[in-house]
């Protein structure tokens, strides 16, 4: 069973599960959560990255970035979130309560990564680290060493497929374009488009901008099977 990690400043782990919907419904609440989560996806991308590195020596850059993308995108950081309880400590205003934000991937992710933000500025560095390493390092090997095929297929994600594809008949990677966004702050959906050599490939929506182009990604690679391409 995780815990939360105990925070000297309780004002911060409070700032951390304060969604702006919140602070909409109550400005004495102070800040929300928004720049705590920007500096806990920077930590998380360097930290995870950190402990792959050290655990997996004969690992190769793309094996390591494939991993690393598969243990902090939104559903896995949820499943951290879950595990964590955060879901009910989250302030949140009525619209996103009533919206089931409690249970939304993308808000429990991001304030998992807003409470590593938070963590960061309380204990410094290393505690944070700790706390990355316990949680993340059995769900790696999981994915390494699966008990089904599954399990090794999340290792590789779209994004990377389909970059692999490119390269190889293009020598090129694919670029992204975020072309829309819709609905409340509490519940946007993004819109994005995947090029490759100016041709678009693929259209994907997502709660967060990396989850629609991995959802773009995913369309252009089905599309690419279809006519047996790949």
């Amino acid at each position: 069973m995780y815990t939360l990690p105990k925070f000297k400043n309780e004002s911060l782990l409070i700032r951390a599960l304060t969604h702006r919907s919140y602070v909409n419904e109550h400005p004495e609440a102070g800040e929300h959560n928004e720049r705590l989560e920007f500096l806990g996806d920077a930590l998380l991308g360097y930290l995870v990255g950190e402990v792959l590195y050290k655990r997996y020596e004969d690992f190769s850059e793309a094996q390591l970035t494939r991993l690393r993308s598969g243990l902090v995108d939104q559903n896995q950081l949820a499943k951290f979130s879950e595990q964590l309880g955060i879901g009910k400590l989250m302030r949140l205003g009525k619209g996103a309560e009533q919206d089931k934000g409690r249970q939304n991937p993308s808000l429990l992710c991001d304030t998992f990564e807003a409470i590593i933000g938070a963590y960061y500025l309380d204990s410094t560095i290393t505690p944070v680290r700790a706390f990355v390493k316990k949680l993340f390092i059995p769900v790696a090997d999981s994915m390494i060493y699966p008990q089904s095929d599954a399990g090794q297929k999340n290792l590789v994600d779209s994004k990377n497929r389909f970059q692999e594809w490119a390269l190889a008949k293009f020598g090129q990677n694919p670029e992204y374009s975020i072309i829309d966004e819709e609905g409340p702050d509490h519940a946007k959906e993004f819109t994005a488009q995947v090029y490759v050599s100016g041709k678009m490939y693929g259209v994907g929506r997502g709660r967060r901008k990396q989850d629609a182009e991995k959802n773009a990604a995913e369309d252009a690679l089905a599309k690419l099977k279809k006519p047996g391409l790949i």
